[in-house]
């Protein structure tokens, strides 16, 4: 089974994933990236943060969006050529976040795809935003 071929994807396309971010995640995320910034682990320097408490790594969050292009659209086979990400707003534990993508531009001859990024929260509160090239299955 594979992904949209690129003759199968139109400008407008769109798929979502969604996930509430737990402690095990963080903890899994930093011990996977070696990205042990306190900010992720320690609550006493959360508390001393801007944010006022732990946030999840920004990647953490932005891989949500891998997982929609990777299994929903385009899907299995697909690559990735380029991901921009601008980050928002912080994601606390306990936060469910909904990853989408929107498929923007579809450059046929050269099986190139781009497609709108956006993570957000439950409220409607946009934590990432940006676009990924992808190549999506032949």
């Amino acid at each position: 089974m594979t992904g949209k071929k690129i003759n199968e994807l139109r400008i407008g396309d769109k798929a979502s994933f969604g996930k509430t971010i737990t402690e095990t995640d963080i903890c899994l995320f930093s011990g996977i990236s070696g990205d042990f910034n306190p900010i992720h682990i320690n609550d006493e320097i959360g508390k001393e943060s801007r944010f006022k408490n732990r946030i999840a790594h920004g990647l953490l969050t932005a891989s949500l969006i891998s997982t929609v292009i990777g299994t929903k659209l385009p899907g299995i086979g697909t690559l990735y050529y380029e991901q921009n990400l601008k980050f928002t707003a912080p994601v606390f534990i306990g936060d469910t976040i909904r990853a989408e993508v929107e498929v923007i531009e579809i450059f046929q001859e050269k099986n190139i795809v781009k497609l709108k990024t956006t993570c957000r929260k439950s409220n409607g509160d946009i934590v990432i935003e940006g676009d990924a090239t992808v190549l999506p299955p032949i």
